[in-house]
């Protein structure tokens, strides 16, 4: 059986540890969990931590659940919050908590011949069937207001504006009864997750070494993920970076992974690969030793996006790539016909011909609710007078440029770009 946690630790995956967890792991087959919040129909990026930490417990034998909170998901999770969210309706969040598990059975193996076969649950399973006044004497009486009001995350939001509902203060009383449940009913020893949930995790280990005299129960975290400059993983202009292809298409997830800085690349490329530890080292002295030609970054595009969406997927964005950005200086009329329609992942505009024939200055088309390229006049402006803006890899730098059939690549393309990264395709229909 492989070290688990000798395995986190060098790719930077572990931060807080529950004494005896590694030995537990170490001695035999170990049930672990981690939860995951249905507040939106796709997992983004920032749960591919948890995801990979259950990755990782099956690789090294162990039998991973996870656990997709249908019932936590009504009361909202106050860690690393500054205010209460808003509660989605049940019919939204059934349909979440669908999505969610379609999502997390690509990751893990459910074969049910597997000694550590994957298993989902949903916390709404259990809760369902307890009442408020049951909850409160069997559950609620085993850990004290005094424990609950230590923890950051209750302490945080008491000293803010906003303070805390009792809806929200009970999510860790919520969130400690399924790892007894687990416990009871599935074995599971061990709870994993962020950094944010350590005070959640401790009073479920509290929860059950209360019920379950002489009981045995582990847990250990993740550092949370932090960009160099500060900001914040996984966003970017448009939101977040969704696990989901209809709603962050391969493309743009693989760009963003290329587009990551040399510092957050170096550790990133620990944290969200399985390449080995040798090999990583050598990739990271390969990359300094050349650093402009982004191996490291291209690698790690590469991993990533082969992991979530799959090789089919992973070509199509490697092409698009190639097509867009290998050659800059070359015209786009050295773009085929072909190479224009099998371009994957940018904004494909249809655009009427009559309009279009009839003549149209830049800034009104790209700022028309049919195209959308801009938001307003005032940004196409701004845009084009920072030199932003390209047509057909040609720089936009006349503000009163009017477009004609003359311009179309093939007859009915135009290629527009906006600022480094955003592409789109508009068809004269």
């Amino acid at each position: 059986m492989m070290n688990l946690i000798k395995e986190l630790s060098w790719r930077g995956m572990i931060q807080d540890i529950m004494p005896g967890t590694e030995a537990h792991l170490l001695k035999e087959i170990t049930t672990a969990y981690v939860g995951f919040d249905p507040t939106a129909d796709s997992l983004h990026i920032g749960s591919l931590v948890p995801i990979l930490l259950l990755v990782h417990l099956q690789r090294c034998g162990h039998k991973p659940i996870a656990l997709v909170g249908g019932a936590t998901g009504m009361v909202g999770d106050p860690s690393g919050k500054s205010e209460e969210r808003n509660l989605l309706s049940e019919d939204t969040l059934h349909h979440n908590v669908s999505a969610v598990k379609a999502q997390l059975e690509k990751f893990l193996q459910f074969d049910g011949d597997l000694p550590n076969a994957a298993e989902m649950a949903n916390n709404y399973d259990w809760f369902k069937e307890i009442t408020f006044l049951d909850f409160i004497r069997d559950t609620g009486k085993h850990i004290t207001v005094n424990y609950m009001m230590a923890k950051d995350s209750v302490k945080k939001r008491l000293e803010g504006e906003n303070g805390m509902s009792f809806t929200e203060f009970t999510y860790q009383l919520v969130q400690g009864y399924d790892y007894y449940w687990l416990y009871k009913n599935k074995n599971c020893k061990l709870q994993m997750g962020g950094s944010d949930q350590w005070g959640n995790i401790v009073t479920g280990t509290e929860l059950i070494r209360k019920k379950i005299p002489g009981s045995e129960a582990f847990a250990f975290t993740c550092p949370l993920i932090k960009k160099a400059d500060g900001g914040k993983f996984g966003k970017t202009e448009k939101g977040n970076i969704w696990l989901d292809p209809a709603k962050t298409s391969p493309f743009h997830f693989y760009q963003f992974w290329l587009n990551a800085t040399d510092s957050d690349a170096e550790s990133w490329v620990k944290i969200f690969t399985f390449l080995p530890e040798s090999e990583v080292e050598r990739l990271l002295e390969k990359h300094r030793l050349n650093a402009s030609g982004r191996l490291l970054q291209k690698r790690l595009a590469e991993e990533v996006t082969l992991f979530v969406h799959g090789r089919e997927e992973l070509d199509k964005a490697i092409e698009t790539t190639v097509k867009l950005f290998a050659n800059q200086t070359a015209p786009a009329t050295s773009l085929s016909e072909a190479d224009l329609e099998s371009i994957e992942g940018i904004v494909k505009i249809d655009y009427p011909a009559a309009a279009f024939n009839d003549g149209i200055d830049f800034i009104s088309f790209s700022a028309d609710t049919s195209t959308n390229i801009f938001p307003s006049k005032g940004e196409a402006k701004k845009m084009i007078q920072n030199g932003g803006v390209s047509i057909n890899r040609i720089k936009v730098e006349n503000l009163q440029l009017r477009l004609d059939p003359s311009m179309l690549l093939h007859g009915k393309y135009l290629l527009v770009q906006k600022g480094k990264k955003n592409y789109y395709l508009v068809v004269i229909v």
